[in-house]
């Protein structure tokens, strides 16, 4: 499961020699790769014989590589772990989740994922719920207007030029379509691209009908979570037809419950 920004990652992993036994290596070195290029090598602690461990702080969101290697015998083990956003998007809070599908104390952090999962499968439909600032690029040359990719959007932050000698736009002189991303120019005029845009996209209050669907997705996909291996849906459910880029992760119910806010054609 993810790490939360800052947390500390306990790395483990074992020696054998060629024949499968847990063995005492002469030398031991693990390389975390961060996502921004560079690595670290924590220090590594033989805790059993052959049984190795390292403590990570985490800095970095994203996802990190893992590479053992051992020397004495010559063996290696490759994996990796990812790190959250320092606010990741969450369209539940934790304790109503919980309420929800009455997940055990053992099973928080897996509710953690599936809440994020949940996010992004109602973000789908209606875009940004959760608040975030976003950055784009607008590969655009001369243009009346601009459509921001993330709907609704908050705020705009920053107009700016990719290239020097560009133009640089007052947010005072522009005016924002919140509800569909349009950028004009007050005046009237033309934008001048490239241009790199910074806004904050969500929804400042979450209307009980996307907190409603987002509890019935939650709860489908936590059913089918606990019905893997069964052969079937644990408690039933209702599925829609399948959605292109969803499959049948979300049911009928809850797709009808988000209709009113769905994303005005074109903005997916």
């Amino acid at each position: 499961m993810p790490y939360d920004l800052g947390a500390t990652a306990r790395l483990t992993a074992e020696c054998r020699d060629p024949g499968g036994t847990l063995t005492t290596a002469a030398t031991a070195v693990v390389t975390i790769g961060l996502p921004d290029g560079t690595t670290a090598t924590p220090a590594v602690t033989e805790t059993g014989t052959g049984i190795y461990q390292a403590d990570y702080p985490t800095t970095t969101p994203g996802r990190h590589t893992v590479r053992w290697a051992w020397t004495g015998p010559s063996a290696a083990y490759t994996d990796l772990f990812d790190v959250r956003e320092e606010t990741p998007p969450a369209i539940l809070p934790f304790a109503d989740a919980l309420i929800q599908v009455n997940a055990s104390a053992r099973d928080h952090e897996d509710l953690r994922f599936w809440i994020g999962a949940t996010t992004l499968a109602v973000e789908y439909f209606v875009g940004p719920v959760a608040v975030r600032t976003v950055t784009e690029l607008h590969s655009v040359g001369t243009v009346r207007a601009l459509a921001l990719r993330k709907v609704p959007v908050l705020t705009l932050t920053s107009v700016t030029p990719v290239l020097s000698g560009g133009t640089s736009y007052d947010l005072a002189d522009l005016d924002l379509d919140e509800a569909t991303g349009i950028v004009r120019l007050l005046s009237g005029g033309e934008l001048r691209g490239p241009l790199r845009v910074t806004y904050v996209a969500g929804r400042r209050i979450v209307n009980e009908s996307i907190t409603a669907a987002a509890r019935i997705i939650l709860q489908h996909l936590w059913r089918t979570r606990l019905a893997q291996g069964r052969g079937g849906l644990a408690g039933g459910d209702d599925l829609t037809d399948p959605i292109p880029g969803l499959g049948y992760a979300i049911p009928n119910r809850a797709a009808q419950l988000l209709d009113p806010d769905d994303l005005p054609p074109g903005m997916a």
